[in-house]
């Protein structure tokens, strides 16, 4: 994911997660925040995987697949927004076990979750 995708100040945290709106599933909760000065930029994502997960070599393995899975869906989101997503416990597993098809399928269910709340 390039860099202009990411959020990475704990600034840019803050504001989606005390402005924003929150949806979530069984593994995942999306947090989106609409940007008002740049409307027409790209959406952003930042990604919150706890230790509760696991080691750092299964959160770094979900984060890269989220990445891969959330950079298929790029074209669908709309501009302007920041978006953050967090993995719950338990995600490691069926990730595992389903692989990226199945996060694919995750990702399109909480963000039609989103689409429906606003």
């Amino acid at each position: 994911m390039q860099r202009r995708h990411r959020l990475s100040r704990s600034r840019d945290f803050e504001a989606v997660y005390r402005h924003g709106t929150s949806v979530s599933t069984r593994y995942l909760v999306l947090h989106s925040f609409p940007r008002s000065e740049d409307a027409d930029a790209p959406p952003r994502l930042g990604l919150a995987v706890p230790k509760a997960v696991g080691n750092a070599v299964t959160r770094n393995r979900v984060k890269r697949l989220l990445r891969e899975a959330w950079r298929g869906l790029l074209d669908e989101l709309p501009s302007g927004r920041d978006y953050v997503l967090s993995a719950r416990p338990g995600i490691a597993e069926p990730l595992a076990a389903r692989g990226h098809e199945w996060l694919a399928a995750e990702l399109g269910e909480i963000l039609r979750k989103a689409e429906l709340g606003r």
